[in-house]
């Protein structure tokens, strides 16, 4: 049976050849078992806290096919003491060569010592559990893990020193402070009154909704940080899709031939632009077409425009529009036009349609070209598409970006469309807080829904007493972001999605 009192054992750095490999023990008999494998000049258990000691790790005799000792490894043997550690217990961290052989011998000696693996993610649960961290900063340990581009990081290492954790205990604060007053009043009004009351809780209900709504805001943005932005690059056929993604990963990845159709089939890869990450697909270009093959790359085109977040449409600045250029743009209008920059996936839920901005690139400015931005901003104006920057926001939905595949002039006013897109320029302030969670951002909207109840009741002149059961339900809800109101089954299905050895 596993039990949280076990002395646990895993590998906490990567799998394959490295020169230091780390095994970490925690638990209650940490040290002791360590210290039984352990040969050097001063025993573990002699060790203050956080000090190493150099010496080499052993299989005792009997317990092999030798009658002796045999000697694993030289390591450094770490002792951090309990409370004092991540996971708030005696933690033995053993600094060994890093081959996969070698790690793995290491890790059977201390099970057949007494320790047992560490299930995914144990550690860091162990941290949660001794009251280390909240379940944020535990989430955010992952998030750091994962993250793939700056930005990613940035709002992983701001989550993981607490940012959400605080913005959360505030509001539940202010909310049990408005509840306990409610409750205090009813049971002894001579000391505590309610009069004008409404006018006072309907100014703190404003300010938590809105900071909720701020919060919740900014998940749709996490959510990019986190997985990339989803980007469709369309065009019709040889407009120079491909070159571009071959631009932006600053690789020759995709085939490039003057022959249109090359590309047949979705090709998706990862790229950074600006800090931030592009999920990248250079789909068939868009046209009408008998051949087979190539019929079914055009409906994946299409197909892959409709779950983007950012759709990419390449025009041939050095040839005049085509018809298949503006039947491409009519299209794509059709379902972006009402766009709001940022929201396309709580658009595509909503409405079932896609609008996602449009970023329409003039490519081959490096040529002598026959299409200018004005030309191409007149067609998004008569197809009901406003650019961004209109005073109008309900049409926000993209600009028109002159480029070169070639020489690489534009890259960078992209990467400053795409923030501006998606971001709103705020990527160079590391004290916004994103949701990078979908956990959190239920969690917000249940407390969101709750408060606007206790709006609702003071709106049609409900008595105090009904405030507190919807004032509760927001606390709950604010509860299960931190931890402190979460169910035991949901705790473990977390920390089970982390990675063995964290």
């Amino acid at each position: 049976m596993i039990s949280e009192k076990d002395t646990i054992c895993a590998i906490a750095t990567g799998t394959g050849s490295a020169g230091i490999g780390i095994v970490r023990l925690s638990g209650p008999e940490a040290i002791g078992i360590a210290g039984k494998l352990f040969r050097g000049k001063r025993r573990l258990s002699e060790l203050k806290s956080y000090t190493a000691a150099y010496g080499h790790l052993v299989r005792p005799a009997g317990t092999g096919r030798e009658e002796n000792e045999e000697i694993l490894d030289e390591v450094i043997a770490l002792v951090m003491r309990a409370p004092h550690t991540y996971t708030t217990e005696d933690v033995v961290e053993l600094s060994c060569h890093g081959g996969p052989l070698v790690m793995r011998r290491v890790l059977d000696v201390l099970v057949c010592a007494g320790a047992r693996l560490a299930e995914p993610g144990e550690f860091t649960k162990r941290a949660y559990l001794g009251g280390r961290i909240d379940l944020t900063e535990a989430e955010a340990v992952m998030d750091v893990i994962a993250a793939e581009n700056e930005r990613a990081l940035t709002a992983s290492l701001q989550q993981l020193r607490g940012g959400l954790r605080d913005e959360v205990s505030d509001l539940r604060e202010k909310i049990l402070y408005e509840t306990a007053y409610i409750e205090s009043a009813l049971d002894d009004p001579e000391n505590y009154s309610l009069e004008d009351y409404a006018d006072r809780i309907g100014t703190v209900l404003a300010e938590s909704k809105k900071r909720i709504r701020s919060l919740i805001a900014g998940a749709e943005e996490g959510r990019m940080l986190r997985q990339g932005i989803r980007t469709a690059i369309v065009g019709r056929p040889n407009a120079g899709k491909s070159s571009i993604l071959n631009l932006l990963l600053g690789e020759e990845r995709a085939i490039v031939t003057e022959i249109a159709g090359t590309t047949r089939d979705i090709l998706e890869e990862k790229a950074i632009l600006g800090g931030v990450q592009l999920v990248l697909v250079d789909t068939a270009g868009i046209r009408e077409t008998s051949d087979t093959v190539e019929k079914i790359g055009v409906q994946r085109a299409k197909a892959a425009v409709e779950t983007a977040d950012l759709i990419l449409l390449v025009i041939d600045a050095a040839e005049p529009l085509s018809g298949e250029d503006k039947e491409l743009l009519r299209s794509i209008s059709e379902d972006t036009a009402s766009a709001e920059p940022g929201n396309a996936a709580d658009e595509k839920q909503g409405s079932g349609q896609n609008h996602a901005p449009i970023l329409v690139l003039l490519n081959k400015n490096d040529l002598d070209t026959v299409v200018s931005a004005k030309d191409l901003e007149q067609i998004l104006k008569e197809n009901g598409i406003g650019l961004f920057g209109d005073t109008d926001a309900s049409k926000r939905t993209g600009r028109v970006l002159e480029i070169s595949a070639a020489t690489g002039d534009g890259k960078d006013r992209l990467a400053e469309a795409v923030q501006e897109l998606f971001f709103s320029g705020k990527l160079t302030d590391s004290q916004e807080q994103y949701i990078l969670n979908a956990r959190h951002k239920e969690a917000l909207q249940d407390a969101l829904s709750a408060l606007s109840r206790v709006s609702d009741s003071v709106d049609a002149g409900v008595g105090e007493d009904f405030y507190t059961i919807d004032l509760l339900a927001a606390y709950e809800a604010l509860g299960r972001i931190t931890g402190e109101t979460l169910e035991d089954d949901l705790a473990d299905k977390i920390f089970k999605e982390f990675c063995m050895g964290k």
